[in-house]
């Protein structure tokens, strides 16, 4: 019996910040590798997420909001976005439904506009569609459709599951034919202590509010597995001012204290595993604009 080639391929996850890149790819994986908060930007790095099934495998490359950059780290976040588009397949331009309610997309041209330049394949997702009214949603069809000739458009919430396995069924039509890029069991390339990292800055992203989570980083600096006894990590967390490090320690350390209960109840769900944390944070002036330290911290050239 002749079976079905199979089909690989990768697709990019693009959009403005917040419009639920990130919730895409966790509800597509069913499981969680890419962080999520209310506040934008919270994605730095472009994660790959691997989605394998019977006869294809599709990895998804999330990306930061694509945004016009002010300092720069965000113009390596951009160049994240951008050599993503590069290595795509196929590009999926997410959108949240609320914000273009009535048609309007005028929020979403800088992505369009690298969208057009890669010329690649081409999928709209008009996302978070249980916030709006269904007789909102043709308008916001039309409108997209003269802005720009997607091959495929799809409403969907990537919170409630709608419209995902009809977004995977054709994405997966659409792959070239080509064998798995990774082992069908993985869903991620990156090593645990990334995502450790991540944990952590998702939690500062929770917990403090305005220039704060904007100005951190955070640092390894130590993972070690004990089978027997809770993991040990030690992580150093970035800032630009030392007025930013006394906000972040809190009263007495109250704030980097509920910080770090929070982190590990988070890395020890994600891990499966006992943790011990310890938390150090530690000033760097102008670490977002400068490129050795940049890089230092995980940030420099592609990923």
């Amino acid at each position: 019996m002749e079976t079905s080639p199979h089909k690989a391929g990768y697709v990019a996850l693009v959009g403005e910040p917040n419009v639920g890149k990130s919730t895409l790819l966790n509800t597509l994986l069913k499981q969680k590798i890419s962080i999520v908060t209310k506040k934008p930007q919270t994605t730095r790095h472009k994660i790959l997420g691997i989605l394998s099934g019977e006869g294809y495998q599709i990895v998804f490359l999330d990306t930061p909001g694509i945004i016009k950059p002010q300092y720069l780290l965000q113009e390596v976040m951009m160049q994240y976005a951008s050599s993503a588009l590069a290595d795509a397949d196929i590009v999926l331009l997410l959108v949240d439904a609320e914000k273009v309610k009535g048609g309007a997309y005028d929020q979403n041209v800088s992505a369009l506009e690298k969208i057009g330049e890669v010329k690649k394949k081409s999928f709209l997702a008009i996302n978070k569609i249980d916030t709006v009214q269904r007789g909102d949603l043709l308008p916001m069809i039309d409108s997209f459709s003269k802005a720009f000739v997607f091959d495929e458009i799809f409403p969907i919430s990537a919170l409630k599951g709608e419209g995902i396995e009809d977004l995977v069924a054709t994405i997966v039509r659409h792959l070239p034919e080509h064998p798995p890029f990774y082992p069908g069991d993985i869903v991620s390339e990156a090593p645990e202590k990334f995502f450790v990292g991540e944990i952590i800055r998702e939690k500062i992203f929770e917990q403090y509010s305005q220039e704060i989570p904007y100005s951190t980083t955070v640092d390894i600096v130590a993972f070690n597995e004990r089978s027997k006894k809770k993991h040990f990590i030690s992580a150093e967390i970035f800032v630009e001012r030392q007025s930013q490090k006394g906000i972040l320690i809190g009263k007495e350390g109250s704030a980097l204290k509920s910080l770090g209960e929070k982190a590990r109840k988070g890395i020890e769900e994600f891990l499966g595993h006992a943790v011990f944390l310890e938390l150090h944070v530690k000033v760097r002036e102008n670490w977002r604009g400068e490129e050795t330290w940049l890089k230092r911290l995980g940030y420099g050239g592609d990923q």
